[in-house]
């Protein structure tokens, strides 16, 4: 949850690559629980000074061309209600999409809900993503991070605790928009706010919010139906308890939102980034605005995961975006001229086509898998026990995937080693969907670990940091988009064909278009020098 991996701040020297670690801040996280993956606002600087990391706050520089540390909370309680509330946020971006996967059926039968209908509703994270993660960065600017967040975490009670009792199919589709907006903004903030408000603990803090959005992730899959049997049965029951969590993670936002506002300094005049700094002009991803000054040396740019699979920073990005910006100094090969369009990079196409498809395969397993299962005569806690299995294997296995990828010239064999992963789990669904269910959500859970690598191919793909941000707010806007139809068909197909066999083949025939894709986005090349 995401989720929700981030785009690593700054140009990193290839012998001081340790001391940027100070400077990563997390994705945020999209499966529905873990791809949420967006292009966050733009973190505050990072520079690298005498090999230690200071981050940059607000206020003019200094003359060494430094800019002030941003201040931590004040008092000891205050840390201790800030990590209360990360902690207590980041459990709430992920139960209502997967508590709803859980109980899919009894929704459809509950509203005479048709496939292509519930294919539209397992869409619906991405577009919602996309759409109103746009306007995060605008509204931190004007009301505060913490008190956007606040009303994000407001957004997604509100909009678990309606929906059920909306009284048809386009009332549950509006108020679970309204969930899925709360949870974009708070996708996008909340990273930037552990940067900007633990400057010297980015590591441990992405840790303790990441696991927080996993466990969301999982409890919400695993425990549903067990809960909702427990309660009588009623799958309005089933999905309005997750408010109950959303309550409790507003209160201790409502102070901190009030404290924050009242220490907010005046924001110069001029256009902002979210975190309330001076911006440049950069692109916008389905996430937020993301800026960069060519002539700065850290970027200023993050990027949000997804969510679902609650995955921690990619750390292997680091050391490939710093080997990167090494080679990019010391070599006089040509570099990107700011007018000419990423669209014009095969490698960027490429990266957004394999971030589309694996977003697609990830959102096609949160929302259809446990139906999938349960069609097989598995019982229904037990299908989502399963989707918990397959959401939280991306975790340990989102520690080692960057990483490795970093060392490696080209991340092909890595995007094969996964692909094939999926392509006998989908067999399996195929031939005894019951027989190895277990098997078949291991194997699917590594499949959509391609996650964690698409974010870390991204950064090693781009020389400076104003080409990581115009990179990844094009392969995850692009790729966003890309992946909305995906669900729909397997909808779609599903109530035509009364059955999975045409759906499982699309999916494959998906997950192979992914390969191809993804071996071409491994390449070790630099899309500068495509433009």
């Amino acid at each position: 949850m995401t989720e929700d991996h981030l785009a690593e701040a700054g140009r990193t020297p290839a012998r001081d690559r340790s001391t940027a670690e100070h400077g990563r801040t997390p994705a945020a996280g999209d499966s529905a629980a873990r791809h949420t993956g967006t292009v966050a606002p733009p973190a505050p600087a990072v520079r690298e000074s005498a090999g230690e990391g200071a981050i940059a706050g607000k206020g003019a520089p200094t003359a060494a061309g430094e800019r002030p540390r941003t201040a931590l909370p004040g008092s000891p309680w205050q840390r201790r209600l800030l990590v209360a509330g990360l902690v207590l946020a980041a459990l709430n971006l992920r139960p209502a999409i997967t508590s709803l996967g859980a109980l899919l059926e009894e929704v459809r039968d509950g509203l005479g809900m048709s496939g292509t209908v519930a294919g539209m509703l397992t869409s619906m994270p991405a577009l919602c993503f996309a759409i109103f993660g746009l306007t995060a960065p605008r509204l931190a600017r004007k009301w505060g991070q913490e008190t956007v967040v606040c009303a994000g975490l407001v957004a997604i009670g509100l909009g678990v605790l309606v929906r059920p009792f909306a009284g048809g199919t386009v009332g549950f589709l509006l108020a679970s928009a309204l969930a899925l907006a709360g949870i974009a903004v708070s996708n996008i903030l909340l990273p930037v706010i552990v940067k900007r408000r633990f400057p010297d603990r980015v590591g441990p803090m992405t840790g303790v919010y990441t696991m927080a959005l996993a466990l969301g992730t999982s409890i919400a899959a695993a425990s549903t139906v067990p809960l909702t049997d427990a309660l009588g049965g009623d799958w309005r029951t089933g999905l309005v308890l997750w408010t109950v969590v959303a309550a409790v993670a507003v209160l201790p936002w409502v102070v901190i939102a009030r404290s924050s506002r009242a220490a907010r300094p005046a924001v110069p005049a001029g256009p902002a980034d979210a975190d309330g700094s001076t911006p440049t002009a950069g692109p916008a991803g389905p996430g937020g605005s993301a800026g960069a000054d060519d002539s700065a040396e850290p970027a200023r740019e993050a990027a949000s995961v997804p969510a679902s699979q609650g995955q921690p920073a990619a750390q292997g990005q680091l050391a490939a975006r710093g080997r990167s910006a090494a080679d990019g100094d010391a070599d006089a090969g040509p570099q990107a001229t700011p007018g000419r369009r990423i669209t014009r990079s095969p490698t960027a196409w490429a990266l957004a086509v394999f971030f589309g498809l694996q977003a697609t395969g990830a959102y096609i397993t949160m929302g259809w898998m446990p139906q999938m299962f349960r069609d097989a005569g598995v019982s229904a806690s037990t299908a989502g026990v399963l989707l918990a299995v397959t959401m939280a294997l991306g975790v340990p296995l989102s520690f080692v995937l960057p990483r490795l990828a970093a060392r490696l010239p080209h991340q092909g064999g890595l995007v094969v080693a996964l692909g094939a992963c999926g392509l006998v789990g989908y067999a399996g669904l195929w031939s005894a969907p019951a027989g190895g269910a277990w098997a078949w959500a291991v194997l699917l859970g590594l499949s959509n670990c391609a996650f964690p690598l698409a974010l870390t191919m991204i950064g090693m793909r781009a020389r400076s940091s104003s080409g990581v941000v115009r990179l990844s707010a094009f392969a995850q806007s692009t790729g966003y988009l890309i992946s909305i139809p995906g669900p729909l068909l397997v909808g779609a197909l599903y109530q035509h064909t009364d059955g999975w066999d045409l759906p499982i083949a699309l999916m494959g025939g998906l997950l192979v278009l992914q390969i191809g894709a993804g071996v071409l986005a491994g390449r070790d090349r630099i899309v500068e020098n495509e433009l």
